[in-house]
């Protein structure tokens, strides 16, 4: 079963992809060209990243007591995705990127996501490249930004300590000037890094030259104190080596394994003072090291002294602020993560069902109410002919296919921020705000169920290493975690972004599924469906208003969770009503598969899924004090 026609469905006849070519960022691309970088994204995937998903999670990272070793399938799907110009595709020309739509690059990326989501550290390197973009000096961007862009180096986001998970006010990562001029580095200011980083995913390995750890520290007061809270945080960065630069002129990225930056010269330094302590072996997405690195212990002293030297990006104490947009882009991308393994999952048992046979039919009763007979002289039947198994199919292709919807959503909203007009952008920007939480998290726990569901319909095949629905599952599993939990999505969502602007971002996407309501309910095969989510977003907002009714947070946020998994399963039903308004807009009889396919999810959701969002909200209006008021000891 191939993804493609999904993805052609939703970018071409949903999103119309093909008219951003309009835009004067993109007038360079047709739809040929878009249809050319799908076209090679998802032979790589087929040739180079599939073959080896097995092997990255059966040969995990090792450290040999010099370097991190990891299978050579990494390193050649690695080098093939950075010859392919991915990592740069959205990018501007004069640093050597294509200028694509990111919603083609994101649909492209899809095919890497399904078929090895842990290979490479892809996401990580093109978000720390793009906050560089944005924050960084020039000189950041020629030196770092640049080099990652081309694939020669790699990049890391270095936010979790051991002793602050999640927690970034406890950061003691310290940061201190190094020497007296420490202003006058031409990267950036230099500071001495001295800490530790816990959870950091390709924090160490051989698979390019170089790797710029973005990190967060506190900068000490004049008394030599950490300042209390996420206003004392900067953002620096540390390479793995050292760099030296000479003739410090923009100019166009270089190429892989080039060593220069523009005609910024850049060779490699001696090591800087950032160690591996520990790899973290890990359930599942075991093709990328997880690692806890010391900075600044003295294991590979600069200068003849211990400290990992660091630049710093932005002002002093506006780290998280910079940081942020790198971990909103890295949201979306574990959703985008979350979707396809799903989705992996949904194919392989759906593949499974059409040729297993087993069981048979139930015959039609003689009479009503008598005992259900089988034919056991009949041949058995392929499973997928089982109605419980169908059921768990079209589960699974609701939540997986109405997931990538979302995140492809999602990304044209960002090429609308960046390329619509002035409030379109504003509007787009917002939306963002608003869906981020959703895109992360609502993939994260649907498509994790629908791996579960994968492994149900191979029975106990599935639960064995012979098919690779388990792995699925292990891999998809992080999802929850990584990026944000689960809890701080839902508190993110609810104590923040629909409360944003006073209200507006939560109003822009009443005003989108007002607007797809009107549309269906015009549709008779989608009338009732427009009613349910009419009111469905009602309750939501009702909800909103109750949750926050009394002013306190502590009120408002006890049931942050069960309004987000109301939330999402709103977002949801509407994305699927507007995909499934537009296909019988092509396809008025469903003469087509694909057509049926997508009113048949439609009708699932809807029937088995939207009507959940009243229990979830019962609590969350009520501001049920159940698991605030229960004592520790009762537990």
């Amino acid at each position: 079963m191939s993804l493609r026609p999904t993805l052609d469905f939703l970018l071409y006849d949903w999103l119309d992809a093909e008219s951003l070519s309009q835009r004067e960022r993109f007038s360079d691309h047709s739809r040929e060209t878009f249809d050319a970088v799908l076209d090679t994204c998802e032979r790589i995937a087929r040739e180079k990243y599939a073959p080896a998903n097995r092997i990255v999670d059966t040969q995990e990272p090792h450290f040999d007591g010099e370097k991190v070793v990891l299978p050579q399938a990494t390193h050649d799907a690695h080098k093939a995705f950075v010859e392919s110009g991915m990592m740069s595709a959205a990018q501007d020309y004069d640093i050597g990127g294509m200028q694509l739509p990111y919603t083609l690059q994101a649909a492209a990326n899809s095919f890497f996501a399904m078929a090895s989501v842990s290979i490479g550290s892809n996401m990580l390197t093109s978000g720390n490249a793009n906050l560089l973009m944005v924050h960084g000096t020039e000189m950041q961007k020629e030196v770092f930004a640049k080099n990652e862009f081309s694939g020669r180096w790699a990049g890391t986001m270095c936010l979790s300590e051991p002793q602050a998970g999640s927690s970034l006010s406890d950061v003691a990562t310290r940061a201190v000037p190094d020497g007296d001029g420490y202003q006058g580095d031409p990267l950036g200011p230099r500071f001495r890094l001295t800490g530790n980083k816990m959870w950091i995913s390709a924090g160490d390995h051989e698979l390019t030259e170089n790797i710029v750890h973005i990190v967060l520290a506190k900068i000490p007061d004049a008394n030599g104190k950490l300042v209390p809270g996420t206003r004392g945080i900067s953002l620096f960065i540390v390479p793995k080596w050292l760099v030296n630069v000479e003739n410090p002129q923009p100019g166009p990225l270089p190429q892989a394994g080039e060593g220069e930056a523009g005609s910024v010269k850049v060779t490699l330094g001696s090591r800087n003072d950032v160690a591996l302590a520990g790899l973290n072996h890990k359930l599942g997405w075991r093709g990328t090291t997880n690692t806890l690195l010391n900075f600044g212990e003295g294991k590979y002293p600069v200068g003849g002294k211990a400290g990992a030297v660091g630049y710093l990006v932005g002002e002093p104490g506006k780290g998280l602020h910079c940081m942020f947009h790198m971990m909103n882009e890295a949201r979306i991308g574990v959703g985008t993560a979350a979707t396809m393994l799903g989705m992996a999952g949904y194919h392989a048992s759906l593949d499974y069902a059409k040729t297993r046979p087993q069981g048979r039919l139930v015959k039609k009763a003689e009479q009503p109410g008598t005992a259900v007979a089988k034919d056991s002289a009949s041949p058995q039947v392929r499973i997928i002919e089982h109605a419980d198994v169908r059921r768990m199919l079209l589960a699974q292709k609701a939540y997986c296919e109405g997931a990538l919807a979302l995140e492809l959503y999602c990304a044209r909203l960002v090429d609308e921020q960046k390329t619509g007009n002035a409030q379109a952008a504003d509007d787009a920007r917002l939306l963002l705000e608003v869906l981020t939480p959703i895109a992360k998290s609502w993939p994260s726990e649907w498509c994790l169920e629908a791996n579960s569901l994968a492994i149900q319909v191979h029975g106990g095949y599935g639960y064995t290493r012979d098919f690779p629905v388990e792995q699925y599952w292990r891999d998809n599993r992080l999802n929850m975690i990584h990026e944000g939990t689960h809890g701080i999505q839902a508190a993110d969502l609810l104590g923040r972004k629909v409360l944003m602007e006073k209200g507006r971002g939560l109003q822009l996407l009443g005003g989108r599924i007002a607007e797809t309501i009107g549309h269906a309910a015009k549709v008779p095969a989608l009338a009732a469906h427009a009613r349910a989510l009419d009111a469905a977003w009602q309750r939501i907002v009702n909800a909103t208003q109750a949750a926050w009714s009394t002013g306190d947070p502590a009120d408002a946020l006890a049931n942050a969770v069960p309004y987000m998994q109301a939330f999402g399963h709103t977002v949801l039903a509407w994305i699927w009503l507007d995909v499934a308004r537009r296909a019988l807009e092509i396809d008025a009889d469903k003469a087509r598969a694909v057509t049926a396919g997508k009113i048949g999810a439609t009708d699932y959701f809807f029937h088995y899924e939207l009507p959940k969002i009243g229990a979830w909200l019962n609590v969350v209006e009520s501001r049920d004090p159940t698991c605030t008021a229960l004592p520790e000891d009762a537990f």
